[in-house]
């Protein structure tokens, strides 16, 4: 088992099954050591979970200090840590005259996280359906109240179905986006109103025991209101196109996805419909991301990721074409890879 110190708390809660906004995890084998401050002491207590480590509690007002103190007693020891998660100026104080051999390891816990249990699966699944229910309910709301609404009225309306009145924590800031403004991927809400004939995108996700959900649908807002389905109508021919191409490439990338393939080529499943049909300066970010305590895991499903993808990996399928000032379509659902290919993840609309 490696020796390891961490600080991100989604990283800290896959530990220890705890977390808070001001601790560290040191772990040396099977011996691990949670060092927060006095205002978490009686929740550390009652969360830790010592199955996989035998966690010494360690309350302080200096977490370096006190990190220094147990480094001191494994030195000769190696120790990852990610660099992305320490300041230069708090890493410098930590290692000071320390003799250990600190291995930088970029997102080395995302990677000890990628293939997902049977366990995690399930609850990301759950999150998923939860996901659905709240983007059923938010269309039900415009169909019936959505028309001359502000997006920013609709980003505020959507926060509360996603986040059932308070019941779940949201995975991200939703996207809700109209006509030209969803053009930009991750649009900020704007004082645009819903019209009859305008095109909605609405992208988000909640959280269901801190596992992340993430669905992006493009809908048709018409006179029958919007439906967050994958088949929709819409009277501009060029758009509708667009919408059809999007579809196909999602669906391509999704029956193509198999272990042992680099994640790249994933990618390249969706990108070469988009390209084919004459859209593919306009797709422009990558196939899909992996999903689980964080929104945004590994594995990457990019042009460049050499990840090669294996069995219980979760990760979103979402191409898209962004047509600047007049509309984007993305389309995405979650699929987790098993033996036989990729199957998205709940009860799909």
């Amino acid at each position: 088992m490696d020796n390891f110190i961490i600080k991100d708390e989604n990283a800290l809660y896959f530990e220890v099954g705890y977390s808070c906004d001001n601790a560290l995890f040191i772990a040396f084998g099977d011996e691990g050591y949670f060092i927060t401050d006095g205002r978490y002491a009686t929740e550390a207590k009652e969360n830790l979970k010592h199955e996989k480590y035998a966690i010494s509690l360690i309350i302080t007002h200096d977490l370096i200090r006190s990190a220094r103190t147990i480094l001191k007693k494994h030195e000769k020891s190696t120790l990852i840590y990610n660099p992305q998660e320490f300041s230069v100026f708090v890493f410098e104080r930590l290692k000071h005259n320390i003799k250990i051999n600190f291995t930088p390891k970029p997102n080395f816990h995302q990677e000890k996280r990628m293939v997902k249990t049977a366990d995690e699966i399930e609850l990301l699944e759950h999150s998923q359906h939860l996901n659905f229910k709240a983007f059923k309910r938010f269309a039900k709301f415009l169909s019936k109240k959505g028309k001359d609404s502000t997006e920013s009225f609709l980003h505020f309306k959507a926060q509360g179905f996603l986040s059932n009145k308070g019941k779940y924590d949201l995975s991200f800031n939703p996207i809700v986006g109209i006509n030209g403004n969803a053009a930009k991927p991750h649009a900020l809400p704007s004082l645009d109103k819903l019209k009859k004939k305008d095109l909605l995108l609405f992208d988000a996700g909640l959280k269901y025991k801190r596992y992340c959900s993430d669905m992006t649908r493009t809908g048709f807002f018409g006179k029958d209101g919007i439906s967050f389905c994958k088949k929709q109508h819409f009277l501009d021919s060029n758009l509708q196109k667009i919408y059809d191409i999007v579809l196909k490439a999602q669906e391509t990338a999704i029956k193509g996805a198999k272990p042992g393939m680099l994640a790249s080529e994933v990618d390249a499943l969706a990108r070469n419909v988009i390209e084919k049909a004459g859209f593919g300066k306009y797709f422009v970010h990558s196939t899909g991301h992996g999903i689980g305590l964080d929104i945004h895991e590994l594995p990457n499903i990019s042009p460049r990721s050499k990840i090669i993808l294996q069995e219980g990996m979760v990760f979103s399928i979402e191409p898209g074409i962004y047509i600047p000032e007049h509309y984007g379509v993305r389309i995405e659902d979650l699929v987790v890879l098993e033996s036989c290919g990729a199957r998205v993840l709940g009860k799909t609309l």
